[in-house]
């Protein structure tokens, strides 16, 4: 996805909600899921002396707020278009993705600077009942990936792939921090640090995914074209019309879950404006059937020259 607008998948248009109440619906949903978590890993972890499960908690705290922005970027992504917005509010949504990548790679320094932390300092074995919260929380968390990426497929959202993959970064540092509590208990006080080991070396993916994910968002707001077989499926498309010559230029950009489209279409010169006037009418109705996600498109007539 990085350095691509992330289309919508078409197979999903039609759902009855609406697309962005889908994303506003799993943002909060992951606000309240991320708020219990915190509370059982920040115990868990306090009593059971894991400090991987502390960090855990720590960054599952970080995804109350990325999500608390996430579902913020999408209510005002909703918002229509007005005097001062003539194009709408859709550039909200990458960049509460780009502030919630920030987040990420945050979540990421913090916890490394914890494990580095724990690794020096001596400490006690975790209990062993960490380690089932642990298991207990990676799925939880793995599901609630799967979940919102299915979301953010459906309405083409920037945001939500970042937000899910928080989710999924949650995962990896928990099962990470198992196999470190594992061995911890397996192999006794010598191996005490194996959880903070484990919890560090998770810290790196998480970061890289951060980059990955701000510069997708960056990508999205500085008006990044789409995949070229986009461009090409609309220049070919738009050649259905009737008295289409040819495509000469197609310029697309993301805004939220919207396609905007500027198309520059060859006539016969001789026409009268009302029928190019008719034909661009004509281009700009097959684009938008083929492609429901397309809010807009902007048909620039030249005269076609043999």
């Amino acid at each position: 996805m990085a350095g691509r607008a992330k289309l919508v998948d078409v197979r999903y248009i039609g759902c009855v909600d609406d697309p962005l109440a889908q994303g506003q619906r799993a943002s909060t949903i992951s606000v309240a899921l991320n708020g219990s978590l915190t509370i059982v890993k920040l115990v868990t972890g306090i009593v059971g002396h894991s400090q991987a499960l502390i960090a855990d908690a720590i960054e599952s705290l970080g995804d109350i707020f990325s999500s608390a922005i996430v579902w913020g970027g999408l209510v005002m992504a909703s918002k229509p278009a007005d005097e001062s917005h003539p194009y709408g509010h859709g550039k909200a949504e990458p960049l509460a993705a780009l502030a919630v990548a920030a987040m990420l790679i945050g979540a990421a320094a913090v916890i490394a600077i914890q494990s580095a932390e724990g690794i020096r300092t001596p400490h006690q074995i975790p209990a062993a009942y960490t380690l089932v919260v642990l298991l207990v929380v990676v799925v939880i968390k793995e599901t609630m990936y799967r979940y919102e990426s299915r979301i953010a497929r459906r309405i083409g959202s920037t945001a939500i792939i970042v937000d899910a993959w928080h989710h999924r970064s949650d995962a990896l540092t928990s099962a990470v921090a198992a196999c470190g509590i594992t061995i911890a208990l397996v192999g006794g006080e010598r191996y005490a640090a194996a959880d903070d080991c484990a919890a560090l070396a998770a810290c790196l993916v998480i970061a890289v995914n951060g980059l990955k994910f701000a510069r997708s968002a960056v990508n999205e707001l500085m008006d990044t074209t789409p995949d070229t077989t986009l461009i090409d499926s609309i220049s070919t498309v738009a050649l259905e019309a009737e008295g289409a010559k040819l495509v000469e230029k197609v310029l697309v950009r993301k805004m939220g879950p919207n396609l905007y489209v500027d198309l520059h279409l060859e006539v016969d010169p001789t026409l009268t404006v009302n029928k190019a006037h008719e034909i661009a009418h004509a281009v700009k109705g097959v684009v938008i059937a083929r492609w429901p996600q397309v809010a807009d498109v902007l048909v620039h007539i030249e005269p076609h020259t043999s």
